[in-house]
């Protein structure tokens, strides 16, 4: 069968798995795109919305009227125009009606419509709904052939396509919404800005992005909060229709008195719901995660009013802020992706600039629809006018062919030149319609129309005429929303855009002094407070003790391993209590054939020397042994038999080491060279085994080493301070057997 032959009703016709999937998906996708996720850019509407405004609007619910159910809406909307479940169409009508979501809601609700918190609407029984004023802009002139019409989807009824759209509603209330592969994104803005920049646009056609930003700073989003993005990332977001913007939250210091205080946060980011950001907050309280926040309070009415108490009046009301502002949605941020169907229903990314012209061409092409329907209206009149004042001038004629004649209408249009509507026209005439006043009325009429009907044609014929008339209907809008402060002024504040700072590891942990215990086998714990070394702690069996450290719980730990690798434990991380603790070896990716080498706080900007067991070693920034991850950092390179042994302290302007052949050496420090990684620099040469001690050391104090409990010092090293890489002599007379020097 070839591709177009005609198929009768019945016949199956065998079609490939994948291009009946690749058919079917396609047609789902177009579908989802142009019925349900994108919005027209001329009147910012998805379909379900546009029904459900013309639904509320053919039930005559206009601002003056009284409410309605929203059953009843639903049921017109779904019975008569969108075939789809009644709580989505539901939905969609209560968001319409949320000041919280919608900058200018274009329902008014009566009952319970859902809150901030995230509290669903009553069933739609118990709810009423009228259109706003809003709406009644964008539904204007609709019955005037303004836009086209199609028939409903059981063909029993029509539907507009779009709607008139006198308010730019896309840009003003915003949109979201996600097809198949495309997704739309557009935050709510000023509506009062919005009308200055298409005024400036009308005025000039070629205005710039920058131009237009001068009306338009940024969003303006119902909730309010405080806008902290960068000036050059809005300009390039409107400019190529895809970015984002950073919300903070607005809040303010309030003074208890007596050196209190606390903070009130009284405005949320858009979208945000109160009560998820309650939870967030508490949960950073009992994690503490931020230990300067001690208490959040929920004391809002009608108004936003979140409390948020301070641990102490000492801590510092913005380090507390940027704490909040980090890790909760206390700042959030908004997409921007200004995908929209333009007015031949093709999706596309679109700039500000294009938003806003896209809207003005809509308007001036009501304008002309509208002019030409009221055109043909006043030609109709006329005509009939012309008609009537005929009667007047030959009234006993025409009174004698309605009487005598058998076909008075075919009469009348032969004898005094009449159309067939004006001799309809003329025969339906009431009798009392023959009085003198009404003529003069009749020809006062004619001449206001003849008039209105010389002012459309000339609006018709010229463009400066059209864009004025334009301008007269955004600056009447202007006026209509001046006179409701309460949707007209901005709420959303321009901030200064300043970035989030790194918040010190201090800032984020609650500070208090801890003793972290490590025995011979890895394993470790962190006691309470500075407790003294007194013989009676607990190993498990075949352990015992081996580091004895005095930290705080904002410290961090380094752990240098035979690996060469330097490990980073945050104090605040190590378990707690009297027992045996944990294995470190689960807190760090350390291997069971590799071994602790030291052990200690870390220090800003402290010197170490590194040293391996075969005499090998360099000098390392502290600084610079820092690791991110649970692998640890690689400072000094071993391989096979050699392992990372020593790492000391720089303190001195000397180095001493001796070796397992009790040999000793002494050199200045400035001999070893400082480096980032590698295997160092020859310390000490030997024939037979390896390094067995390191020491830094004043030369002028003399080398120092304990001896039992006597600690000796040897002034005159005379014989033994030599250079870096010598072999070394036998150490003075009395120095540790195990060639150590503690």
């Amino acid at each position: 069968m070839s591709e177009h032959s005609p198929v009768t009703p019945g016949e199956i016709v065998p079609t490939s798995l994948k291009d009946a999937i690749s058919e079917r998906y396609l047609a789902y996708a177009m579908s989802t795109i142009m019925s349900r996720s994108l919005p027209d850019v001329r009147d910012g509407l998805k379909p379900v919305h546009r029904r459900l405004l013309y639904a509320m609007r053919q039930l005559k619910l206009d601002p003056n009227s009284g409410f309605k159910k929203c059953a009843r809406v639903v049921g017109d909307v779904i019975g008569k125009y969108h075939p789809h479940g009644d709580q989505s169409v539901y939905d969609a009508l209560v968001r319409l009606a949320q000041e919280f979501a919608q900058r200018y809601t274009l329902v008014e609700g009566q009952g319970n419509f859902g809150n901030i918190d995230g509290d669903n609407a009553a069933a739609m029984r118990y709810t009423e709904a009228r259109l706003t004023v809003v709406a009644e802009m964008l539904l204007r002139d609709i019955d005037q052939d303004t836009v086209d019409f199609r028939p409903t989807y059981d063909g029993e009824d029509h539907e507009p396509v779009v709607l008139p759209a006198a308010f730019p509603n896309l840009l003003a209330n915003g949109s979201a919404g996600i097809a198949v592969g495309m997704a739309t994104s557009i935050p709510p803005h000023n509506a009062v800005e919005l009308v200055n920049a298409l005024l400036h646009l009308l005025k000039f056609p070629n205005a710039g992005i920058d131009k237009l930003m001068e009306y338009i700073p940024g969003p303006d989003f119902p909730t309010g909060g405080e806008l902290v993005e960068k000036t050059e990332n809005i300009r390039e977001a409107y400019l190529t229709g895809r970015g984002s913007f950073r919300l903070r939250a607005r809040w303010e210091v309030e003074d208890l008195g007596r050196g209190t205080w606390q903070i009130v946060v009284t405005e949320i980011p858009y979208q945000v719901q109160k009560s998820k950001l309650i939870e967030r907050l508490a949960e950073l309280i009992q994690t503490r995660k931020l230990p300067f926040l001690a208490d959040v309070r929920d004391e809002s009415a009608e108004d936003i009013r979140l409390v948020l108490e301070p641990r102490s009046k000492n801590v510092d009301a913005e380090m507390l802020m940027q704490g909040l502002f980090r890790l909760s949605d206390l700042e959030t941020r908004f997409s921007l992706n200004m995908n929209v169907l333009d007015a031949s229903q093709t999706p596309r990314v679109m700039s500000l600039r294009e938003v806003l012209q896209a809207f003005l061409d809509h308007r001036f092409e009501v304008l002309i629809r509208r002019s030409n329907n009221r055109l043909g209206k006043i030609g109709a009149r006329l005509e009939v006018l012309d008609g009537y004042l005929i009667v007047y001038l030959n009234l006993d004629e025409v009174i004698r062919i309605i009487r005598e004649e058998d076909h008075p209408r075919q009469k009348l249009m032969e004898t005094f030149h009449l159309t067939e509507n004006q001799a309809e026209a003329i025969l339906n005439m009431r009798l009392r319609s023959l009085r003198r006043l009404e003529e003069m009325e009749l020809r006062a009429e004619h001449d206001r129309l003849s008039a209105e009907k010389a002012e459309l044609e000339a609006l018709l014929e010229s463009e400066d005429l059209r864009r004025e008339a334009i301008a007269g209907e955004l600056r009447e809008m202007k006026k209509t929303l001046a006179a409701l402060p309460e949707i007209a002024n901005r709420r959303t504040r321009i901030g200064e855009a300043t970035e989030i700072p790194e918040i010190p590891l201090e800032a984020m942990i609650e500070k208090e002094p801890i003793t972290v215990i490590c025995s011979e086998k890895g394993w470790v714990r962190a006691l309470k407070g500075h407790v003294e070394e007194n013989g009676a702690e607990k190993y498990k069996d075949g352990d015992r003790g081996r580091f004895w450290i005095r930290a705080e719980t904002t410290d961090k730990l380094l752990l240098f391993a035979t690996n060469g690798r330097f490990y980073t434990i945050g104090c605040d991380k190590l378990p707690r209590g009297r027992g045996a603790g944990e294995p470190v070896r689960l807190m760090i990716d350390l291997g069971n054939d590799q071994d602790i080498v030291a052990l200690f706080v870390h220090k800003p900007d402290r010197k170490l020397l590194i040293a391996s067991n075969d005499g090998r070693g360099f000098i390392v920034d502290e600084n610079s042994v820092i690791a991110q991850t649970r692998n640890g950092r690689q400072v000094l390179n071993v391989s096979g038999d050699v392992e990372a042994a020593f790492c000391v302290e720089v303190e001195g302007d000397s180095v001493a080491v001796i070796g397992e052949n009790r040999r000793l050496n002494c050199f200045a420090v400035e001999e070893i060279g400082e480096m980032a990684r590698g295997r160092g620099v020859t310390l000490q040469r030997y024939k037979d085994g390896g390094l067995a001690d390191i020491k830094t050391f004043n030369r002028a104090d003399g080398l120092t080493w304990k001896s039992g409990e006597r600690t000796r010092t040897e002034t005159d090293l005379t014989g033994w301070y030599t250079k870096r890489g010598n072999a070394g002599r036998l150490p003075p007379r009395g120095f540790n057997r195990h060639n150590k020097f503690s």
